[in-house]
This record gives C-alpha cells, structure tokens and sequence, in this order.
C-alpha cells in the first residue's frame, strides 16, 4: 500500500503542478508584452495568487492524504502586507514544503535565491522565473580563484533583485547554511553546533545592505524532524510521521544596516558575531525541538 500511497500522491502533485503551472506562464507571457512597468505590476498580485493557490491545494493534499503532523510554534505576529527576510535551516527538499505550508498566506509570498541551474528544472524551473525568483550562480572559492570577476556576480544578482522587491510587499528565504545538512558535511566542517553547518552571512547581510529600512523584520525559522532527515518520497509515501516548526520573529539590528560587508573587516566580523550568536540559539532550539 505504502508504494501505491506514494505513485497516487506524486500523481496529484504533478496534476495540481500542470493546472497552476501552464496558467502562471500564460499570464507571465502576456505581463512580459505589456508596455510599461506600472502595466507589468499590476499583474503581479494575479501571478502570486495562482502561485499561493497552488501551494494551497499541495498543502491540503498533504494533509488529507498522508498522516504528517506539523507542530508550529509561533512567537510573531506576521502580516500578509509586510516586508520580511526569512532565515531557516535547512537539511532536506521537504524545508520547502514545510516552509510554504506554514507560511502561505499569512505572509507575503516567499522568494528563494536559487542556483542558476535549477532554471532548467521542468515546468517548474519556468515557474520560478515567471514569479521573480532570483537565480544565482553559487560560484565555489576554486572558480573565484581563477576568475575574481565572478565573486562580484551574485552581489549584483542579490541587489538588483532586492531593487525590485522594495516596492512590494515580499518574503526574501534564505537558507544561511548555502546547502543541506549531512553528517559527512557537518564532519567535514568542524562546525561547532550539534545540529547545524556554519551559517554563510554575506547573503544576508547584501540583502539588508540592499533592502535597508525597507524590510520590517526578521522570520526566524528552526524545522526538527524527530523521526530523522526526510526526503519527499518518505512525505509523500506517509514516512514521516511528525515535523516541529519553531517560528521567531526578530527586529533587524540597527548597527547591522548600511555597513560594507564586502570591504570594512571590522564591520564584517560583528555581522558574523550577530550571525554566529542567532545560530546558537537555534542549535540550542533544535536540540529542544528534537526532545534532546
């Protein structure tokens, strides 16, 4: 039974993805050949509402076909109009899930900076671009090294896209960690969490350079899976039996706008400092989470 669970889910998924999909296109196309930017805003609250009705349907799936059970812990008052940058950790593709179930509608719709190759990721890949989602190219130290040009690349992508998020209510995700947790990753490492890679700070601190006042405050998201990592086949086949969510929200440290991240070192250590003391606290809230 559990196979036939997992063929029909992945069914309904794929059927619920089409019928949003090739609608959101659509409507991206005909906002592409409008003729001025006011005319290709006003479209956009129509691309986020088949967007969030999507997710809606895959959330309600989820909950009427398998027997997960999501405990949300919520310490913020969150508005649908506001201006937010969501930090999460993450360990499996199912953050994602997670992160849109808890969060559609009751904030703005969420973008992720994604890597520059996901793109070409079926159907899908079209969608993110149709919905703004930044793509990133994640260059490693080897390629920097070789060709210092590409450092400054992302920096780029990271402002111009935070450029365009200022005059709407948005959700900028961040997974801080750049990659999914594994114990081989955490090992190699020498991270000095339990639970947790070391947090990357430059994505966050070019997207509050970039967004300065114009962001309301931090969502501080800590996910545990106490029965282990899942994979979305063990979601979708019922493997998964419960996932605790720990939701803060923080206001953004003053001292922490309109530094240099990239050029003044001193300001770049008491980012890091910020940065490293919140990853505390959420090792320390995983473990919690995980009933340690």
């Amino acid at each position: 039974m559990p196979p036939l669970r997992a063929i029909l889910m992945f069914l309904l998924l794929a059927a619920n993805t089409v019928l949003h999909v090739v609608p959101l296109l659509l409507v991206a196309l005909v906002k592409a050949l409008l003729p001025s930017d006011r005319l290709r805003r006003a479209a956009d609250p129509l691309l986020t509402g088949i967007a969030e009705r999507w997710i809606g349907i895959n959330s309600a799936m989820l909950d009427r076909l398998t027997g997960t059970c999501v405990h949300v812990q919520m310490d913020a008052s969150l508005r649908r109009d506001g201006h937010y940058l969501v930090l999460a950790n993450h360990q499996s593709w199912v953050d994602i899930v997670v992160l849109q179930k808890v969060f559609n509608r009751r904030i703005p719709f969420m973008r992720f900076f994604l890597k520059r190759q996901l793109i070409w990721v079926p159907l899908l890949g079209l969608a993110w671009w149709a919905l703004d989602f930044p793509f990133m190219g994640r260059y490693t130290k080897k390629q920097i090294a070789r060709r210092p040009e590409l450092a400054g690349r992302d920096i780029v992508a990271t402002r111009r896209a935070c450029e365009k998020f200022r005059s709407i209510p948005v959700s900028i995700m961040n997974f801080v960690e750049g990659t999914r947790f594994t114990p081989a990753k955490h090992a190699k490492q020498g991270a000095p969490y339990r639970h947790l890679l070391k947090p990357k700070s430059g994505g966050v601190a070019f997207v509050l350079d970039a967004m300065g006042d114009g962001l309301h405050a931090i969502v501080d998201v800590t996910i545990a899976y106490p029965g282990g990592r899942p994979s979305l086949v063990d979601l979708v086949a019922n493997r998964v039996p419960q996932i605790r969510v720990q939701v803060r929200e923080r206001p953004i440290p003053v001292e922490l706008l309109g530094g240099d991240y990239q050029n003044d070192r001193a300001f770049r250590v008491r980012f890091q400092q910020w940065m490293n003391a919140l990853w505390q606290q959420k090792d320390e809230d995983l473990a919690r989470l995980l009933g340690e």
